[in-house]
């Protein structure tokens, strides 16, 4: 669906089948629960059952009895002159696992069937049958009882029909008859045909002229429908999709293949109004030690939308075929070979903008392609690959292109002796690649080639309960082999650095027992300090391959590295001291809080950035980048995680510039986590501009404000049937909702329902809110318990959503 999609629905409710097929089926009334060995939960009800009772067949009557015999209890019998028997009072025959209780039983001469009257029971592993009139075959598994009702214990299966036949095979057919999972009494839903076929060995059903009616309405016809009477997967159609819009109709039937076990795949036709005939797939297969995915679609010549506007952006591939794969492969060749690959590519960079992709979310940023092998050992780690991915922007300008690194060569290992000291050797050899004009981006982005980054390490590491010392001392050498291609210049195409990189990080423990709230603790104190030395070399001819700058974090208080990648290794000369406080309340050592405050001292400016020239900084002008790189003391970092009780906990981080007397990033969050599974969030979000170095004003991630947000969400479980979720996302910068979402899932016995409305900002993948716009929808799952469901899965988006939510399986 496209950007405007407004609400998902029950596809084909009203459809022309439904009024026009054949309606005359009509199973008998259903029997009351007490005939149909129902017995209601009492006290020993479980605390997740979502039936409101169990069915629960009763012992066999009579002992089995030896081969093919039949075993028989009456009051009274009478024999006949050609050797009949007319069995009288309370009859039980058996045969096998087969079992016959009636009033009044025949038995001809020739000992091959049995008639009965009723009202008659028939038992046979699990399966309940009552009837008015019915023959039994004392030498096979057939039968047949007129004005049926029957049972399926373990799948909580039940129905009605004017005739069932048990067939030699061990099918059932049903003639006029009715199938739901409902528990007795309600009649919410069940599927009525004129010819019914139930396969308990293969695990499905067939119906003709079937109708699916909803509290005795009918819904939905069917010439013929296949459907599950258990677990297990059958190949046959699913609910279809329909989705509504102002100017467009938007209609998916998927259907659903069972290969083998291993395989079974998915195809969907989708017709949209305003796009044309859209044809999907996903193929999935398991091995014992491999497993993958493929999934596409495809649509010929895009109509192009709604839009009257020739130059609107959904229009702009009109005419045009639109497509995408996304293939996923994962394996092992032992318990510590493992590989992976992935290959996804699009039409264009707008395709899932226009066709969308998951629950609300229109958009996916990029699909990866990779190819990898990785080996864990206990020394050496090896790891080799081919990766890259298609970002989807459009247009995608040169300089947003992505790298591909063909291939990537990484070997690593770790030696450790009992004196402790340890040594290190990381090493890598990449070849980048990109597909641009050498001449439309900067000249540091406009290189391609080879570099290989090597980066040994061997330090000693002292540590006891009451305290650490760790000196280290780490190389970092990169070599360069590069090419400019059509790029006119005259930097050298061989490069190489070599920077020492020097710290040494201590610490104490103090401890002390304290009662708090009448509980005892174990209180520690646990002073640190981290010392630094980089020192800076030129970088200014050096590529741009994958490096970033990192944000100061309680994290950067203790790590050398101020950027990610190799192609940059900044410079630094700090010293970082800090104090952590924990309460350990068991002798496992269980936190129940943790408060730290720290700060970093520069003796010297920062002079290499992404730019890589020693001599500059960045100019005054750009006052927060020449702020971070000339400052003298780092934001005063304090953070807190804090399990108040075994259902709450709160987290904080506050960055403040104590010069400056102003906060750089703050973070408040408090849930609430309760074992029935309720969950509350409440989360505050304060970063200001240009803060995260990493985000260049050019990128889609960047904010030209003070970026203040507030976030509230929650998942309430108010009975094991009924799941209540919510979330209020707020833009207080800007005054604007980003987010609001509502919604119930109601898990019943027979059916499941998730009904959710969402109300989103969508920031049409740029920096600025001037070109934001408004989206909202409501959408619709509705699952028939034994016959699939209709509408959108939006279970992992609510997972992502709301933080601790776990959602209730349908």
């Amino acid at each position: 669906m496209g950007k405007r999609l407004t609400w998902t629905a029950l596809a084909g409710l009203a459809t022309s089948g439904l009024l026009s097929g054949p309606l005359s089926a009509a199973p008998p009334e259903p029997l009351p629960a007490e005939s149909l060995d129902w017995q209601p939960w009492g006290d020993d009800r479980p605390a997740d059952a979502l039936c409101r009772g169990t069915y629960v067949m009763p012992d066999y009557r009579l002992p089995a009895p030896e081969g093919e015999r039949v075993g028989i209890e009456s009051d009274s019998a009478h024999y006949g002159e050609d050797g009949e028997s007319i069995l009288g009072g309370e009859v039980v025959l058996r045969r096998g696992t087969s079992q016959l209780e009636a009033p009044r039983v025949r038995v001809p001469g020739s000992r091959e069937s049995a008639f009965a009257e009723g009202p008659l029971a028939l038992r046979d592993q699990g399966l309940l049958v009552r009837g008015q009139a019915g023959e039994l075959s004392l030498t096979s598994d057939a039968a047949s009882i007129d004005t049926a009702h029957y049972v399926v214990h373990d799948h909580h299966l039940r129905g009605d029909a004017v005739r069932l036949e048990r067939l030699e095979d061990g099918r059932y057919r049903l003639s006029e008859a009715s199938f739901t999972s409902c528990d007795p009494g309600s009649e919410l839903w069940r599927l009525i045909g004129n010819d019914v076929v139930l396969d308990r060995e293969s695990g499905f059903g067939t119906a003709r002229h079937a109708r699916l009616e909803m509290g005795r309405v009918p819904v939905f016809y069917w010439p013929w429908v296949r459907f599950p009477i258990d677990d297990r997967r059958q190949t046959g159609f699913l609910w279809p999709s329909i989705g509504f819009s102002s100017d467009e109709l938007d209609y998916a039937q998927p259907f659903y293949w069972n290969i083998a076990p291993n395989h079974d795949a998915t195809i969907t036709p989708r017709w949209i109004t305003d796009r044309g005939l859209q044809l999907g797939g996903e193929y999935r297969y398991l091995f014992p030690s491999d497993a993958g995915q493929i999934d596409g679609a495809f649509l010929g010549s895009d109509d192009g939308g709604s839009s009257s506007d020739p130059n609107a952006a959904s229009r702009r591939f009109e005419g045009e075929d639109r497509w995408y794969v996304d293939y996923r492969h994962a394996g092992r060749f032992d318990a510590r070979t493992r590989y992976r690959l992935r290959y996804g590519v699009a039409s264009d960079g707008r395709y899932f903008d226009d066709f969308g992709r998951d629950f609300g979310e229109q958009s996916t940023s990029n699909l990866l392609r990779l190819a990898q092998i990785d080996y864990r050992g206990d020394v050496w780690q090896l790891d080799a690959r081919a990766q890259g991915y298609q970002k989807l922007d459009d247009p995608l300008l040169d300089r947003d292109k992505p790298f591909y690194r063909l291939p990537s060569l990484t070997a690593n290992a770790r030696w450790s002796q009992q004196t402790g000291f340890y040594q290190q050797w990381r090493s890598n050899a990449t070849h980048f690649w990109r597909d641009v004009d050498e001449n439309r981006v900067p000249l540091r982005e406009s290189a391609t080639g080879t570099r290989l980054h090597l980066s040994p390490a061997t330090g000693w590491r002292f540590d006891r309960s009451w305290g650490h010392l760790e000196p280290r001392v780490e190389w970092l050498a990169t070599a360069y082999d590069l090419d400019f291609g059509e790029r006119q210049t005259d930097r050298d195409t061989s490069l190489t650095r070599q920077v020492p990189v020097s710290s040494i990080d201590g610490g104490l423990v103090f401890e002390r027992e304290v009662e708090l709230g009448g509980r005892d603790y174990r209180q520690t104190l646990e002073p640190r300090l981290n010392y630094a030395y980089v020192p800076a070399r030129d970088q200014s001819d050096f590529p741009d391959f994958d490096a970033n700058e990192r944000a100061f974090s309680w994290q950067q208080l203790w790590s050398p590295h101020r950027f990610s990648g190799a192609d940059r290794v900044g410079d630094l000369n700090r010293l970082s001291l800090g104090v952590e406080s924990r309460l350990l309340e068991d002798e496992r050592g269980r936190e129940r809080l943790s408060v730290g405050m720290g700060q970093a001292v520069f003796f010297d400016d920062r002079t290499i950035d992404l730019d890589g020239d020693p001599d500059t900084l960045p100019p005054e002008s750009n006052f927060e980048l020449h702020r971070n790189a000339t400052r003298n003391r780092s934001p005063l970092v304090t953070r807190l995680d804090w399990r108040i009780t075994d259902r709450w906990r709160s987290r904080w981080e506050w960055l403040y510039d104590d010069r400056l007397e102003r906060t750089e990033r703050a973070s408040t969050d408090l849930q609430y986590r309760a074992p029935a599974g309720h969950v509350v969030n409440l989360g505050y979000r304060w970063e200001l501009e240009g803060f995260d170095p990493s985000v260049e004003p050019d990128d889609d991630d960047f904010r030209n404000f003070n970026r203040e947000e507030y976030d509230l969400s929650f998942a309430w479980k108010a009975s094991p049937r009924v799941d209540m979720i919510g979330r209020f996302l707020y833009d207080n910068t800007n005054d604007r909702t980003l987010e609001q979402l509502a919604g119930v899932q109601w898990n019943d016995c027979c059916y499941g329902l998730q009904l959710v409305w969402r109300e989103w900002i969508d920031d049409n993948d740029t920096a600025g809110v001037d070109d934001d716009f408004g989206d909202r929808g409501v959408f619709l799952r509705f699952v028939f318990k034994g016959l699939g469901g209709v509408g959108r899965e939006a279970d992992s988006y609510f997972e992502e959503a709301i933080p601790g939510y776990r959602s209730t399986a349908f």
